[in-house]
């Protein structure tokens, strides 16, 4: 199963911006749609936002609409997540991984470590 290595979580000040990257070793994953989900202590890991596999079919979760933004780069084999205006409530873990196009549900198998986001007010 391809590796996915999330990073450029980190402490920002609410209405500040942060860019997650997600990097994929092993095969590529240029043909698999991808999400973006978060998880906060004592919570549920939600959904966030998915891309399908070429980028143009893409859905946020109606938290971040309007502030967040997901992208992809094949060549690259790497799915951002550039998030603007930034609120405490955005605070969390946040994981990529593989996704069903159809339902936006992650594929099974282990997630990564994820990287941390921390909002302050």
């Amino acid at each position: 199963q391809v590796q996915l290595v999330e990073s450029g979580g980190g402490l920002v000040q609410a209405g500040g911006s942060l860019r997650l990257s997600c990097a994929a070793s092993g095969r590529t994953f240029s043909s698999y749609a991808m999400g973006w989900f978060r998880q906060a202590p004592g919570k549920e890991r939600q959904f966030v936002a998915g891309i399908s596999w070429n980028g143009g079919n893409t859905r946020l979760a109606d938290s971040v609409k309007g502030r967040f933004t997901i992208s992809r780069d094949n060549a690259k084999n790497t799915v951002y997540l550039q998030m603007n205006s930034l609120k405490p409530e955005d605070t969390a873990v946040y994981y990529c991984k593989q996704v069903f196009p159809s339902s936006w549900y992650p594929l099974g198998g282990s997630w990564g470590q994820g990287t941390q986001v921390t909002v302050s007010s």
